[in-house]
């Protein structure tokens, strides 16, 4: 399994392979083990940057190749086992044990229809050596990354990363999640937020059927040839992800926590969670000036000006640095995904179970702009594999399918039932129940603080009003969003259409309308950041 790897395509005559080599150079920590560049037929290449996982040997560098047929892919073909031995039968011969070496017999075998089969975290181009045709396609959420744009010449451009397009793709857009691109089209194949029909299930055996399937969700991770990590915060979703996997572990499970050096309200809770659990444990703290001289770097990374996910990543970018420097950890499981299928702070506000299942597909279709890619630029970006649990597909079909008037708080706790269905011997009682604490506040109060100060230190006065008018789509609307606003503009001039927008609690739900994206601005927010 090749994960957390880059993918650069291009299909037009009027780029040199030098030029070529060079943009796909931008993007090498994550594919730091090997590289490889085809020459395409009809001009353009394919190439790829490989993060070995699984299927470690040479033979398992792509781009792979079958009766000139080319092929990139970034991403974990869940089940592949199978599939293999299916194709096998089929008279297909493989050379090796990558899951991804069956992206080109799948798609000889079921055209574009493949992508419907898959239960994978994947991002793939595709060059039809019978057509001369271009099929790329991205996972339902979006957890693997993918961008695409179009040369002065008119040459279609696909990359892992914004940064590999910038300087000869006018305008970059992130490859839509759920679809394939043939033909110039985009076709969705699969909406994450859809069901067939509503969940049957009712009281334990809704409980159970939550439960289950998020312990699947994390074994099937769990399989890996390097060294396995996990991001600790002491919250629900990161602690659960953790307890599935030291029940499934036959050595001691390896956590990584981050915090200010001061009030950093995560950093007890995921070191009693090690405890319980039996982990090794590590902690990494930071201070204001790590934050601030960090702050440039986690942005060009990023590719995005959106409030909410520059302070959350902070943190989490600066641990995988040292989980980087430091251990030989490459893969890192994370809890990831679960606020947009069970709800956040401000979801407590919504003023009827249509609107919070509404507001929950919204958030899950923008996954990809969001949390998880701030999972995917703080862990691949140092050169490690980022895995995400609660993304899986069964899991979220599933949970989206529940009747909304159960997911909604109307327990005087949120996220009700899914700590409902971990009862047992999980997690300490007291960690299951807890509040949940904004992701930012969480690695301490003082950082966003430390963020808002040193935007007032470079924008004094009110001159800086005028400035946000100069920025479109979505103008800044603070000094702090202007301060990152104009880093994002630094590394990626004239593509602000790259993120949806900022991402902020719902405005039409009384009780949201707020100027800041921080759950601790919220009158529910209570003991939540204690």
């Amino acid at each position: 399994m090749d994960l957390m790897c880059t993918v650069l395509a291009y299909f037009g005559t009027d780029l040199s392979r030098e030029e070529f080599d060079a943009y796909l150079a931008r993007t090498q920590e994550r594919g730091p083990d090997d590289s490889k560049i085809v020459a395409l037929p009809h001009g353009g290449f394919l190439g790829f940057q490989r993060l070995a996982i699984m299927g470690l040997t040479p033979e398992g560098m792509q781009p792979f190749c079958l009766h000139g047929s080319f092929a990139v892919c970034n991403g974990e073909l869940y089940g592949f086992r199978p599939m293999k031995r299916e194709l096998e039968d089929k008279g297909y011969v493989f050379q090796s044990g990558s899951d991804c070496e069956l992206i080109l017999p799948l798609y000889r075998e079921y055209g574009t229809d493949m992508f419907r089969r898959l239960d994978a975290e994947f991002a793939c181009v595709i060059y039809d050596g019978e057509t001369g045709g271009v099929v790329a396609a991205r996972d339902p959420i979006g957890i693997r990354p993918l961008f695409y744009g179009y040369s002065a010449s008119g040459g279609l451009a696909i990359a892992s990363e914004a940064r590999s397009l910038i300087g000869w793709v006018d305008e970059i857009l992130p490859f839509p999640p759920g679809c394939y691109l043939q033909d110039g089209k985009f076709h969705r194949y699969r909406d994450p937020a859809a069901f067939d029909a509503p969940c049957p299930d009712q009281g334990d055996a809704m409980l159970r059927g939550i439960r289950e399937r998020l312990i699947a969700a994390v074994e099937k991770r769990l399989d890996a040839d390097a060294p396995l990590g996990f991001l600790l915060s002491g919250g629900l979703d990161s602690s659960l992800v953790c307890a599935i996997a030291a029940k499934q572990s036959k050595k001691p499970i390896r956590t990584f926590a981050v915090g200010m050096e001061k009030d950093a309200i995560d950093l007890k809770y995921a070191r009693q969670v090690a405890d319980y659990l039996g982990a090794e444990h590590t902690e990494f703290y930071m201070t204001p000036e790590m934050v601030e001289e960090a702050l440039p770097e986690v942005i060009s990374r990023l590719g995005t000006y959106d409030i909410t996910t520059i302070r959350a990543s902070m943190g989490m970018y600066l641990l995988c640095r040292e989980i980087r420097r430091h251990t030989d950890v490459r893969v890192l499981l994370t809890g990831e995904v679960s606020d947009e299928l069970f709800g956040y702070k401000y979801t407590d506000f919504a003023p009827s179970a249509e609107a919070f299942q509404e507001e929950s597909c919204k958030r899950v279709r923008e996954l990809y702009a969001y949390d998880v890619l701030r999972a995917d630029r703080c862990i691949a970006d140092n050169s490690i594999e980022a895995r995400v649990p609660f993304g899986d597909l069964e899991f979220v079909r599933y949970v989206m399918s529940i009747d909304p008037e159960l997911k909604m708080n109307r327990y005087g706790k949120g996220k009700y039932l899914l700590r409902k269905a971990f009862e047992g011997d999980w997690l300490p009682e007291e960690i299951l129940w807890r509040e949940k604490a904004a992701f930012s506040d969480a690695v301490g109060h003082s950082m966003v603080d430390d963020l808002k100060a040193y935007a007032e230190r470079r924008y004094p006065g009110d001159a800086w009003r005028d400035a946000c008018s100069a920025f479109t789509p979505f103008p800044p609307f603070t000094k702090e969003s202007l301060l990152y606003r104009r880093i994002f503009e630094r590394y990626y001039p004239g593509q602000g259409d790259m993120i949806p927008g900022f991402w902020m609690p719902n405005p039409e739900w009384e009780g949201c309308r707020v100027d800041d994206p921080s759950a601790r601005v919220l009158k529910n927010y209570g003991d939540s950041g204690k």
